[in-house]
């Protein structure tokens, strides 16, 4: 990292705050770093210091990293949520394509969500839709979003999932195949999509296809076998993958 970034980290706990603090002094060194106890603290430094970066923790006595983003009108900058919630809530990050951290936070998945929130900065500089509907989904966090947000070269794009015809993994990408023979590449690896994807009837018949499973055509025997998608793409099931795929469709 060879600009310098400017940093504002927002959490009621000091030792969170030194704990962050001391992870930037240790990996990006050339990182100007501000804090702030609470919300109103917050708002104040980010009008006097223009942060690149704000490492927010999404509860704060009595108050809300929302909250604070209420405040705004605008977030030209990059943001890392930081939060002890259960693997619900965090799905909830993750069908928003937004940066967190768990509590305690670990090193390596530190420098990570770092040098990724900085990239992304400069996707879209407006989040406010991904925000609302994080912030919708964390308030609701036992159901499953019918939409997810997809990180391309461009910007975010909001998908519905019974759109997605399959995925195909390139290289470190994800190639989304949808409705209407559109293609959409995302910047997330296929293992991502996997993971979040799986609750919403997607299976993984090969190590680089992700299908769902509301859009098979039919299924025709072989090796391996192959599934026909309702858009009359072929795709190959993986002989490790075929028993597994078979069970889902026997009474």
């Amino acid at each position: 990292m060879n600009e310098l970034i400017t940093t504002l980290i927002v959490d009621d706990e000091l030792q969170s705050r030194l704990l962050i603090r001391k992870l930037l002094s240790d990996f990006f060194p050339e990182t100007i770093c501000h804090e702030a106890g609470d919300v109103e603290t917050a708002f104040v430094k980010i009008r006097k210091n223009n942060p690149d970066l704000i490492f927010l923790d999404v509860q704060m006595n009595g108050e809300t990293g929302f909250d604070l983003l209420d405040k705004l009108s605008s977030i030209p900058f990059g943001i890392i949520f930081t939060t002890a919630y259960s693997e619900f809530a965090v799905k909830a990050f993750r069908y928003s394509a937004i940066d967190y951290l768990v509590k305690p936070i670990d090193s390596e998945e530190f420098k990570i969500a770092f040098t990724k929130a900085l990239q992304q900065k400069h996707l879209n500089p407006s989040h406010t839709s991904r925000f609302d509907f994080l912030q919708q989904h964390i308030k609701t966090p036992n159901t499953i979003p019918d939409k997810i947000t997809v990180p391309t070269v461009e910007g975010f794009l909001f998908i519905s999932v019974n759109d997605i015809f399959y995925c195909h993994a390139v290289n470190n990408y994800t190639e989304f195949h949808l409705d209407g023979n559109r293609k959409i590449l995302s910047s997330y690896t296929l293992g991502y999509y996997t993971e979040l994807l799986q609750s919403h009837n997607f299976f993984k018949v090969h190590r680089s296809y992700l299908i769902n499973l509301h859009h098979i055509k039919m299924y025709k025997r072989g090796e391996g076998g192959i599934v026909v998608m309702n858009n009359g793409e072929q795709i190959e099931i993986s002989r490790s993958n075929k028993e597994a795929f078979l069970k889902l469709f026997k009474g």
